[in-house]
């Protein structure tokens, strides 16, 4: 038993807002409260003076896929300001690497270069490897000749179903590959071992516990669930994981039985994760108008709302939930008259009134805006989305359009629950830069101005952390016990040396936990 006092808590606790104290027996929070509750627990505990620092519920990050993060900080980091300064690194990296093994990277952005880079200028830099390196967004990779050969790419291989080989004017193969086609070269990338990418996960851990991460809500596919469960087998696994399935083991799971919420604390499954669309960087999320700067473009849409629907019937009839990848306005218009649909469902059907999500919600028809209140769907939003992509939003969507784009304000607004996160590694995991996004709507550096882009949808500081605090338990259906400090919640925790709710908005750039709890365990101190 361990007493932490001298503290300045904001337990999130509606009923109790705030405290000096908190009281822990294994993993779980005995009592809380101010100095005079600390007699009662005399010479019975371990005390421990905070000093008077913050101590915040353990923040989670509600989308992440921690296998590609994790694996991600072993690459090439390649979110440059040039292509220049990427091509540079993928040569230093090619002249410590034997010929013939892979060169991985990650982090490219083409509209931050002003264009699409080719194969032929990785070709240059390393003629004995091959080469490929996925773009921020995840929706598009950057491969040489040499991968493209392993992988049985040529000028005439067909596009895949929602995917495309770009070609230049003479149809050659130009090395970049859009949202499916990217499966065709990861296919001919050697796989990694279940053991290796666990210990890729082990090793991520701390950078997360130091960032003030106590979970996440992963996204990422069987093999990388395979390296949680032996994590979690040997003890190791010291993050809250919920873990949601591909769209594609829908029958499987529905054979098994399988129900959002099975498992334990540490480890359990949310909900069928699928694809609606693309993103917005390579101009593959799915619009009812064309892009600005492409005028027959308006994106790829992966399916339409029927087929949707009967992905998430054969869900809903074992007890588990939906969660749908929604960037453009089309997409997220198919995806609520799907879930639309399934309401309906469930009540004819007797069935549990499912907490279903859609992810990113990034712009939104105004007519589509009130929908997922008015249907009771989570809006699972990335707030560091917003000042990433501002300028490529209007520019690509037009102002109009991009009034509703990234407003999460809009969405709490008409009732929607949020639920937040980042994309890691499409972003940073770290959470206080997603509240700092949240709560200014500026980058960085400070721009737009004093007032942030569309700064009608800024959240407070509340509103902010409690979409990675009570948002994130809500939405994997542990609000009963995560979220919040208090008695018989489970101890997850974070110090920290300033108050987020009172210093200036850009000490959150530096934050960082100072101490990290998981579990009534110190996992991290500075």
């Amino acid at each position: 038993m361990k007493v932490i006092y001298n503290a300045r808590i904001y337990t999130l606790d509606k009923n109790k807002p705030s405290a000096s104290c908190i009281v822990i027996d294994h993993g779980k929070i005995i009592a809380i409260g101010n100095e005079d509750i600390l007699s009662e627990f005399e010479g019975r505990a371990k005390k421990e003076d905070m000093g008077g620092k913050i101590i915040l519920p353990g923040l989670t990050d509600a989308h992440v896929h921690l296998k590609y993060y994790s694996l991600s900080l072993q690459k090439i980091d390649c979110e440059t300001p040039t292509k220049e300064e990427c091509l540079q690194r993928v040569k230093e990296r090619a002249q410590k690497t034997k010929p013939g093994e892979w060169i991985l990277g990650h982090g490219w952005n083409q509209n931050v270069w002003n264009g699409w880079p080719s194969s032929e200028e990785l070709n240059v830099i390393a003629p004995n490897n091959p080469v490929y390196l996925t773009a921020k967004s995840l929706h598009a990779g950057w491969a040489n000749t040499s991968a493209l050969k392993l992988a049985n790419i040529t000028d005439t291989t067909p596009d895949p179903k929602d995917g495309k080989i770009q070609r230049d004017a003479h149809g050659r193969a130009t090395g970049i590959l859009l949202e499916t086609a990217m499966q065709l070269l990861s296919d001919a990338v050697p796989n990694i071992s279940i053991n290796e990418t666990a210990d890729a996960i082990e090793k991520a851990q701390p950078i997360l516990w130091k960032m003030g991460l106590t979970g996440v809500h992963d996204f990422d596919r069987r093999d990388y669930f395979m390296a949680l469960q032996s994590l979690h087998a040997q003890g190791k696994l010291k993050l809250r994981i919920t873990k949601n399935i591909p769209v594609e083991l829908v029958n499987q799971a529905n054979e098994l039985g399988l129900r959002t919420g099975f498992g334990d604390d540490f480890l359990r499954i949310g909900s069928v994760k699928a694809f609606m669309d693309g993103a917005l960087g390579p101009h593959t999320a799915a619009m009812f108008q064309s892009y600005e700067d492409e005028a027959e473009n308006r994106g790829i849409l992966n399916m339409d709302g029927e087929q949707l629907f009967e992905y998430a019937r054969k869900a809903a009839d074992v007890g588990l939930g939906m969660t749908v990848h929604a960037i453009g306005d089309k997409a997220n218009h198919e995806v609520l008259n799907a879930y639309e649909q399934l309401r309906t469902y469930e009540k004819e059907n007797h069935l549990p009134h499912l907490r279903h999500r859609i992810e990113h919600v990034q712009v939104i028809h105004p007519q589509d805006a009130p929908r997922l209140a008015q249907l009771d769907i989570i809006a699972s939003m990335q707030p560091i989305h917003a000042t990433s992509d501002m300028l490529m939003a209007d520019q690509f969507w037009g102002e109009e359009r991009s009034r509703l784009a990234y407003a999460w304000r809009a969405q709490l607004n008409h009732g929607a629950r949020l639920a937040l996160g980042s994309d890691a590694p499409v972003e940073s995991p770290n959470p206080f830069l997603g509240i700092h996004a949240a709560v200014t709507r500026r980058r960085a550096d400070g721009t737009p101005d004093t007032q942030g882009w569309r700064p009608e949808q800024k959240l407070t500081m509340q509103e902010a952390i409690e979409g990675f605090t009570l948002g994130s338990a809500y939405a994997g259906y542990s609000e009963n016990r995560m979220g919040q400090l208090t008695e018989n919640y489970l101890a997850d925790l974070i110090v920290l040396e300033k108050d987020p709710f009172t210093c200036d908005p850009n000490e959150l750039l530096k934050m960082q936990s100072y101490a990290t709890m998981v579990n009534g365990e110190w996992v991290w101190h500075e």
